[in-house]
């Protein structure tokens, strides 16, 4: 090529440059849509790429005998990937954690099975002859009288209560409280008060049983009904009053029984008081849980 005609052509790109900046300055023109195709399943991508030996490998097949792949545990059985927010890997909501069921046997409910067990020994060791008879049936129902708040302390305190508990509470009370007034009534005692009036133990006995079937019928019919009836038959203070002043006068009733005690004859005044005391807050107690009930029925 001749020299003149190179250095024109040299001259020529000189001046015209190939990526001028008008042309930079040109949009560039908006790229068409990929249509993706769906990821192939876990199964076909081991059928496409499956390793020819059980060896380990990133797709060996989850039936492969001992062969471990991705997502295996060893075993040839998929591992599940733990669930997120409650919801499963297929998408279904994970079922609730089931409560765990209240013990039916705390030491409250122990303490109150203890109290219904004692009830036959208070009778057979009251129909008993010896010196220590009357001594082992005052000592029986002490001792139950102080369960019956001791298990309630240890229900209220340590969270141990139980629908169980609650139900055998009051007929262990129930059942210790009719026994002993049945006792006395069947066999009073040999003392100048009680000679010379034998109904002064039978009319608060009568009250006082008659007050508690009342009420278990009561409070029977109210657990059928709304809350607000059911909680106007709840225990009160004095309904707590009424207890407390009963387990005193049967204990003194049955410990002026025990000829060890040389103030036994002084012991009988004061628990008949204390009785009929006990029945009048029990008479007080059954008249103010109607009265609340007849409120509520009357709005």
């Amino acid at each position: 090529m001749p020299s003149s005609i190179a250095t024109h052509l040299l001259k020529a790109a000189a001046a015209k440059p190939l990526f001028s900046p008008r042309a930079a300055q040109i949009p560039a023109l908006p790229r068409p849509p990929v249509a993706r195709l769906p990821p192939a399943p876990a199964s076909a991508a081991c059928r496409w790429f499956r390793w020819p030996s059980p060896a380990r490998g990133l797709c060996s097949s989850p039936h492969s005998g001992p062969a471990e792949g991705m997502g295996s545990d060893g075993t040839g059985a998929r591992r599940r990937l733990p669930p997120a927010n409650g919801v499963s890997k297929e998408g279904a909501p994970l079922p609730l954690p089931q409560p765990v069921p209240p013990r039916l046997l705390t030491l409250p409910t122990v303490l109150t099975i203890g109290r219904v067990a004692a009830v036959p020994f208070l009778i057979s060791t009251f129909y008993m002859e010896g010196p220590w008879a009357a001594t082992a049936t005052t000592g029986i129902f002490l001792a139950a009288a102080i369960t019956d708040w001791l298990d309630g302390y240890i229900a209220r305190k340590m969270h141990l209560g139980t629908p169980f508990g609650a139900f055998l509470d009051p007929v262990a009370d129930k059942l210790m409280v009719a026994a002993t007034l049945v006792l006395l009534c069947t066999k009073p005692l040999e003392t100048s008060l009680l000679t010379n009036g034998p109904w002064l133990l039978t009319v608060p006995s009568i009250a006082i049983i008659g007050r508690e079937i009342t009420m278990s019928a009561v409070r029977e019919w109210a657990a059928s009904q709304n809350t607000q009836v059911l909680e106007a038959v709840a225990v009160n203070n004095l309904g707590k009053w009424k207890t407390a002043t009963q387990m005193t006068a049967l204990t003194l009733l049955l410990a002026s029984r025990d000829p060890s005690l040389h103030v036994q004859g002084a012991l009988v005044p004061p628990g008949v008081a204390l009785l009929y005391a006990s029945a009048g807050l029990a008479i007080w107690s059954l008249v103010v849980y109607i009265r609340n009930i007849w409120r509520i029925l009357l709005k």
